[in-house]
Formats: C-alpha cells, sequence, structure tokens
C-alpha cells in the first residue's frame, strides 16, 4: 500500500522533471531509448507538426527491454515512428548507447558524420526524465539549444500505463537523485532543486523506494 504522503511526494517529483517548454522547429530531434515506446510516438507527432526535418533514435538494450526490445531500442522506436507515418529518410539510428551520456555522445557523433548542422535539438524523453536528459545535454553539448518534450500525462495516468506504481515511484525518486549527485561527478550540469523537491525526495528514499538509486548511495541517509 502506497500512502498518501508518498503519492503527494511522487507528485512532486513528477512535476518538478517537467521542464515544461515552449516548443518551436528545430534542427533535429533525438529520441532516447527506453522501455516507453511513447518516445516514438511523440516524436512521429512533432514531426508531423514540422517541428523538426529530422528525427535520430538512439539506445541498445538494457535489462528492463532485451525481451520486449530485442532488435534495440532505437530500431523499435523506428519502426514505430514508421509505422506512424514518419519517412525512413527522416530517421537516423544509433543502436549503441546505453545510458544517458551516451545518448547523447554518440548522436553528436553520428550528426557530425552525416554533416547534418545542429543548433537547436528537441530532446525526446519519458515525462520523469525531461529535467535528467536536460541536464546532461547542457553539460555534454552546450553549443546549441536544447527543447525538452515528452508525452503529456499526469502521474495517475503514467502509473495506469505502466502498470505497477512502485516501480514509476522508484524510477522517479532514482531520476532525481541523479539531479542531485550527477553534477558532483561531471555527468550534468547543477540546477537548483527548492527544498520541498529536496525533502520529498528523502521522504521517498527514506520509505523504501530505492530500486532505482545510484547503488553507492542507496543506502544513504
Amino acid at each position: 500500500m502506497i500512502s498518501a504522503q508518498a503519492w503527494a511526494d511522487a507528485q512532486r517529483l513528477w512535476e518538478f522533471q517537467q521542464m515544461s517548454h515552449e516548443l518551436r522547429p528545430c534542427s533535429v530531434a533525438i529520441g532516447l531509448g527506453s522501455h516507453d515506446l511513447g518516445v516514438a510516438d511523440v516524436a512521429a507527432d512533432l514531426y508531423h507538426r514540422g517541428m523538426m526535418p529530422l528525427i535520430v533514435f538512439t539506445g541498445a538494450t538494457s535489462r528492463t527491454t532485451r525481451d520486449r526490445m530485442p532488435r534495440g531500442e532505437a530500431e523499435h522506436y523506428r519502426e514505430r515512428a514508421m509505422e506512424l507515418g514518419v519517412p525512413a529518410d527522416a530517421i537516423l539510428v544509433e543502436p549503441q548507447a546505453r545510458n544517458t551520456g551516451e545518448n547523447i555522445r554518440f548522436s553528436r557523433a553520428l550528426l557530425e558524420e552525416r554533416r547534418v548542422p545542429v543548433s537547436s535539438v528537441l530532446l525526446i524523453s519519458k515525462p520523469y526524465e525531461e529535467r535528467r536528459s536536460y541536464a546532461t545535454a547542457r553539460k555534454l553539448w552546450p553549443q546549441v539549444e536544447w527543447l525538452c518534450a515528452s508525452t503529456p500525462m499526469a502521474l495517475a495516468e503514467y502509473v495506469d500505463s505502466i502498470g505497477d506504481a512502485r516501480l514509476v515511484i522508484d524510477m522517479l525518486v532514482g531520476a532525481q537523485q541523479r539531479l542531485m549527485v550527477y553534477p558532483q561527478q561531471g555527468f550534468m550540469i547543477e540546477q537548483s532543486i527548492p527544498e520541498e523537491v529536496a525533502v520529498a525526495y528523502e521522504r521517498l528514499r527514506d520509505g523504501g523506494f530505492t530500486s532505482r538509486l545510484v547503488p553507492d548511495t542507496a543506502e544513504r541517509k
């Protein structure tokens, strides 16, 4: 049973992760690989709205996706986007990345190899990882402008789509933890974290929502 306090804290983390960027046409979109095919759906929708002429889908497989996406996350995204009407020549696939940093670095290398001029990027992720993805991208490729997009949905809707409330809250806690510890490790830009967000994170962490924490800090109090 998840308490009302835990739900309220999860909602606070969910809202903090949303960047609420006003979208406009960009040079390219980068869709970050994961278990969530909604990333490909958002990319296809934005393509049809004229927000970018080219999409890079990036991602190998992980323990979460190796059974559901045996051909690799980026390849399954490509197939989904094509089902939704995106032409094959508007999609590039980067099939090697296994974390967000590699997603950005490898996508940049692929675009440079193809001589695609890039001044702005639509960064498409899962809803609860907008801010984490943005902080990573700004650190690794600061020369371009980054705008974030994800499936527009409420936390309750997302939980229903995944079917596992505890897992979703664990993932929110893990995303928040990385915003707090990765800047010191050089993986992200530093961002101001409101006190109420930090307190919500600490309550959830101390309440046992720890499966997606960085291992060496999972028990830190």
